[in-house]
């Protein structure tokens, strides 16, 4: 996959996030295969397990327990029909989880072709941080960005350049 200039910055923004919040060096399960994000993770000095590509809404135990200093999960729960199960059962202490918000001016994102990419749920910012505190944790710290368009002609390609797109938290759980 080519990384487009909007891909890096995101990319940018999401390990800056990170590293207010975590130590170089800490341990991640990083939710969801790997990826062209994985990585930046480990140059970025991060030590990376990736899950197998297994339907997390029903096969997640194994992830559950995994001893790591943080559960990362960059865009995956809107493509889970149910992340409280997961977000419940995880028993890591500190979480960073990053959701593409829903735009009031576009469709939820739908790939009539493939299963595995749809979107279930795209999150106002409120409904991703109670889905959150439901499930146990406590948010510490979260951060909303805008998606600049490759293309800025028409009205939606204008909307995104002043309209969040990206949310991501970190959270804590005791």
């Amino acid at each position: 996959m080519k990384i487009t200039n909007a891909h890096q910055r995101r990319y940018d923004k999401t390990l800056a996030f990170m590293a207010k919040h975590l130590d170089e060096g800490s341990s991640l399960l990083d939710l969801g295969t790997e990826n062209p994000f994985t990585p930046f993770l480990k140059h970025s000095g991060y030590i990376v397990q990736n899950t197998q590509g297994e339907n997390l809404d029903d096969d997640f135990m194994p992830y559950a327990k995994k001893e790591v200093d943080c559960v990362t999960a960059f865009e995956i729960f809107e493509h889970m029909l149910a992340p409280y199960n997961l977000l419940k059962n995880l028993e890591s202490k500190k979480l960073i989880a990053s959701v593409p918000l829903k735009l009031w001016f576009s469709e939820a994102y739908w790939n009539e072709k493939d299963d595995w990419d749809k979107h279930y749920h795209e999150f106002e910012a409120k409904q991703f941080d109670f889905l959150l505190e439901k499930s146990g944790w406590t948010i510490k710290a979260s951060e909303q960005w805008i998606s600049k368009p490759a293309h800025p002609f028409g009205i939606r390609p204008l909307l995104r350049y002043f309209t969040p797109r990206y949310y991501i938290v970190y959270c804590e759980r005791d």
